[in-house]
């Protein structure tokens, strides 16, 4: 396909111009897509459990996605506080700590329970996976 670029003064790309068959035939495509309905669409069961209603702050979501970290690390540093403070609420290590900090972690109920008492929060908004028990 001939494309041409139109750049402005400082040489950023501005505009494409397209060959107006390249354009018809694309605007074709998407008028396809947008012909969908719900009808076209595939009923998928809902599994309901306890936890549907459970919320997260958006600052805590904010400081997972822009920090890349844990729900437990972005708890942590959504209330200011260090691992080591943590750590000396919970009477464990930093680093065990760090490891309940991790992506994948699943804290038991009575950890969950000393980490939302910690972070002012509901424990069943610490973990993104279903608690194991005990």
């Amino acid at each position: 396909m001939a494309v041409q670029i139109i750049k402005d003064d400082k040489g950023n790309p501005q505009y494409a111009v397209i060959p107006y068959d390249e354009y018809f035939w694309m605007h074709l495509q998407m008028a396809e897509i947008d012909d969908e309905t719900d009808d076209d669409l595939e009923e998928i069961e809902i599994e309901h459990n306890i936890y549907d209603d459970v919320l997260l702050p958006g600052e805590v979501c904010s400081i997972m996605t822009w920090q890349d970290v844990s729900l437990q690390a972005a708890w942590r540093i959504y209330r200011g506080l260090s691992q080591q403070e943590v750590a000396d609420k919970l009477g464990i290590s930093q680093s065990a700590v760090s490891q309940l900090e991790a992506v994948d972690s699943r804290p038991q109920k009575r950890t969950r329970e000393k980490l939302a008492a910690i972070y002012g929060c509901k424990q069943e908004q610490i973990s993104l996976y279903l608690p194991k028990e005990g």
